[in-house]
């Protein structure tokens, strides 16, 4: 598959993450060590765009952010991966959305994130007619405004859309459920979607959940669940997808990169099981190096991975 041609519009979040690699999460208050540090560009609709140009696809990222240090070095770190951030605008007097992350030896991590202030909800800016010309559009749940009118111009013009459904308000998914085709969520996304309507006591249904997000509307909904593998429902029922075994070192962005290598995979034509499986395999091997973006693999690297791992 040659993704070359092949564009892709995120829509939503970028975040400056902090991180910090620690023997242990911490405890309580106190004073630790790190043996190292990074400072990077996140974010769920940022990461998925950055996956994209890594893949070989033409990402472009659409969002928002403060015109401060951080929102710069977002920027610049963007266009380094190739992503086109015509659309990325910084305001004046608004402060960027920054993570604090620890990284323990085993992969794990802990996250502290200020979502800016100031940032302009309106997305009227937004070229919206440049939809026509894309073959997928990734929104998230950060900037439901955003979301909600890149989805309905990718409807108008029959572009496939996708949705990362992390944790967000009910009203949030009430609103993008409807509007888009393809919504994948974390664990932590679909409890949020569920609430209280749903006694799920301490274990997650996923099939219950995601069922839920068929009823509004979508017409494939899936959970993604790191180890245990990636469950999705369609009209033809419920389908899984097994979690490569790879030796992990950071957790970072996995997520986020797997929508990414989503979105690229069916913007390229592929079918869902097969763009389940390419994405589960990409955010496998980015959990083999520290960071959320330094271990996206090339489409390249990523046949010879599924080739050893058929």
């Amino acid at each position: 598959m040659d993704f070359e041609k092949i564009r892709v519009v995120c829509v939503g979040n970028s975040t400056l993450d902090r991180v910090w690699l620690v023997d242990e999460l911490p405890v309580g208050g106190g004073k630790f060590r790190a043996h190292d540090y990074l400072e990077l560009g996140g974010g769920m609709a940022a990461n998925a765009a950055v996956a994209v140009a890594r893949l070989g696809g033409a990402a472009s990222y659409w969002g928002r952010g403060g015109n401060d240090t951080a929102g710069h070095t977002m920027c610049d770190e963007l266009s380094r991966y190739g992503v086109d951030i015509a659309q990325f605008r910084l305001f004046d007097g608004a402060r960027s959305s920054v993570s604090s992350i620890l990284v323990s030896h085993d992969g794990e991590r802990s996250i502290v994130n200020f979502r800016g202030s100031d940032i302009p909800a309106d997305a009227s800016w937004l070229p919206l007619d440049d939809i026509a010309r894309a073959q997928a559009v990734h929104g998230d749940v950060r900037w439901v405004e955003g979301a909600r009118a890149a989805f309905a111009a990718a409807r108008e013009h029959g572009v496939p859309t996708v949705l990362d459904g992390e944790i967000a308000e009910q009203a949030d998914f009430h609103i993008l459920l409807p509007m888009v085709d393809h919504a994948i969520f974390s664990e932590s996304g679909l409890r949020a979607f569920l609430g209280d309507a749903v006694n799920i006591g301490d274990e997650l249904s996923p099939v219950l959940g995601l069922q839920r997000a068929r009823d509004l509307g979508c017409r494939v909904a899936a959970v993604t669940r790191g180890a245990k593998g990636t469950v999705w429902l369609d009209e033809s029922g419920v389908h899984y997808q097994s979690a490569f075994p790879v030796a992990v070192v950071d957790t970072t962005g996995a997520g986020d990169v797997f929508h990414g290598a989503y979105a690229v995979a069916i913007a390229g034509g592929c079918n869902v099981a097969e763009s389940m499986r390419m994405a589960s395999a990409v955010a496998a091997m980015k959990c083999t190096r520290k960071g959320g973006r330094a271990g996206i693999p090339s489409y390249a690297e990523v046949q010879v991975f599924l080739a050893q791992n058929g």
